[in-house]
């Protein structure tokens, strides 16, 4: 376009700028300089200056480190897992962040994680709510006990954290149906773990002190007037006894010398017991059973940390040596992994529980073995856990470490346990105590929106008891009896294959279950209908 000679005059000016910059300069960028070449020198003249003074230099640095310092700070969220699992390499944990490809990791970012997902719906609870109301009788009898000084019991409780919570529930009970004052149970030093934790290590006692008052009178201590007693001692009390033993059994030593003491309680007192005995059982367990403050400090702390991101579905792996040797199954990993298992069998052959007669190919199909990893990871995929899944991982190393887990960890890569989400020095006070480590798996895979264990045991009956008493939340049951013959048929269409495990699971989600047709089964483990009842007017009361 034509431009008169005035114009060009008035408006046009040069500027030097090599071909490399005005390559990179954006054309609006350009333009400016085009229109404004006066300012933009001005402006650099009056800066020139300032620039060249050093004190400007270092506070410019000091405002920008400030800025960032302030920048880390609030984007620091101390709720969010820290760091990975530990039982993976560098690369590995790159394989699991990268891994998946573009259309995978798109549809785990588009992936809701919210009730609005089947597998995060919880089960009808049939509006089932705990009632502990006592009878007239039994708080009579209680002013009985609480005023009696002549009669004391001790019992000292072995095994694991999950363990002993069972043997102090029988120790409660007992006391009260001899009428004896319990003396603060003892905790034995567990012999494959070394941990010497006592009771007040593990468990709230002044709460178990105070929600009992009105049941069985604790005392922490012997009385002065004891202390020289001789001490009975019972080592030999036989499976499931009731309370007509118990009583012909120890109450009249009890009266002569003032103490008995008993040892080995695991399983010793009857599941079917009267009442409100069986109420007084649930009060021990869901009530009184409190964890001490600075362990459900740091649980619920990972708790918050597991769900600031969403729901997520706590997983007991029974994968531990131990765990394969007692249970007379394998792992199946390796020809040399079976061997060790093998071989450690029949070099103690006492550490086999049950049904020496049974080849491993027959307790497999009897559904009693523990779920390896590849069939968890098949088992949660036909229920319809998303990908996106966050599992946190309660349990031991499993025999075989990341090779073992590997299944469910490229299937699920949102895998935590304890060690990844607390900071070294919030773990340092529980080092080396299995126990409190055990209570802190304990608390988080509690307060979890699904809970699944790979072969029940201890920890796992004692919070399918507890979740059922907080109103029925989610809880798989695997059905290993039924499910396995599937798992073992390679030809079955993988869409027919979630269909039949998902319906052999409908019934096995955490719906309300009457413990009268589980003959022998723990109340608290199956809370209804001693425990809890379905009206809705009803509340707890002690």
């Amino acid at each position: 376009m034509a431009v008169s000679k005035h114009n060009r005059k008035k408006r046009q000016s040069y500027i030097s700028v090599s071909s490399q910059i005005i390559s990179s300069i954006s054309q609006s960028s350009l333009e400016s300089l085009l229109e404004f070449p006066k300012k933009k020198h001005i402006s650099t003249s009056k800066l020139r200056p300032i620039l060249k003074n050093p004190r400007f230099w270092i506070f410019l640095i000091f405002v920008l480190s400030f800025l960032c310092m302030l920048k880390i700070w609030f984007t620091f969220d101390p709720i969010t897992p820290l760091k990975q699992n530990p039982l993976f390499t560098s690369e590995e944990k790159a394989f699991l962040s990268t891994g998946l490809s573009s259309s995978q990791l798109k549809i785990m970012e588009n992936e809701k994680t919210d009730d609005k997902i089947e597998f995060w719906k919880q089960p009808e609870g049939m509006r089932y709510r705990p009632c502990l109301d006592f009878s007239v009788k039994y708080r009579e009898e209680t002013l009985k006990i609480m005023k009696d000084r002549t009669k004391y019991l001790m019992v000292v409780v072995a095994g694991g954290m999950n363990q002993q919570r069972n043997q102090i529930v029988d120790a409660v009970v007992i006391a009260r149906i001899l009428g004896a004052a319990l003396v603060v149970p003892v905790l034995q030093v567990n012999v494959i773990w070394g941990d010497e934790s006592e009771f007040s290590d593990i468990f709230d006692l002044d709460h178990f002190k105070n929600v009992l008052e009105n049941d069985v009178r604790i005392v922490s201590s012997l009385s002065s007037t004891h202390l020289m007693t001789r001490h009975m001692g019972e080592k030999t009390t036989p499976l499931h006894v009731s309370p007509e033993w118990i009583r012909s059994r120890y109450l009249k030593r009890l009266r002569r010398d003032g103490v008995l003491l008993l040892r080995g309680l695991d399983s010793r007192l009857s599941k079917d017991l009267p009442s409100e005995l069986q109420k007084l059982r649930c009060k021990v367990a869901f009530h009184a059973l409190r964890f001490a403050p600075h362990v459900r400090k740091l649980g619920n702390k990972l708790t918050e940390r597991m769900r600031s991101k969403g729901p997520y579905l706590a997983l007991h792996l029974r994968m531990e040596k131990d765990v394969w040797v007692r249970t007379g199954c394998l792992p199946g990993l390796s020809r040399e992994y079976d061997a060790m298992i093998n071989n450690e069998r029949k070099s103690r052959p006492k550490l086999l529980t049950s049904r020496n007669n049974m080849t491993y190919h027959d307790r497999k199909l009897a559904g009693l073995c523990p779920l390896n990893a590849l069939e968890v990871t098949r088992l949660l995929k036909a229920l319809g856990a998303p990908q996106s899944t966050r599992i946190y991982w309660a349990g031991g190393i499993p025999l075989g470490g990341k090779e073992a887990l590997r299944p469910l960890t490229r299937e699920f890569p949102h895998f935590y346990n304890k060690e990844d989400l607390a900071l070294p020095e919030e773990l340092e006070p529980f080092a080396k105590k299995a126990s409190l480590m055990a209570a802190i798996d304990h608390i988080v895979s509690e307060n979890s929106d699904v809970f699944m264990a790979s072969h029940g045991g201890n920890m796992g009956h004692a919070i399918q008891g507890q979740r059922a008493y907080a109103g029925h939340k989610k809880t798989i049951t695997p059905n290993k009896r039924q499910m396995l013959l599937y798992f073992m048929n390679s030809s079955l269409p993988e869409a027919e294959f979630n269909d039949i495990i998902m319906d052999l699971h409908r019934d096995s989600l955490g719906q309300p279950e009457l413990r009268t047709s589980k003959v022998g089964r723990d109340v608290t483990k199956y809370p209804v209908p001693e425990c809890m009842c379905n009206n809705s007017m009803t509340h707890s009361s002690f």
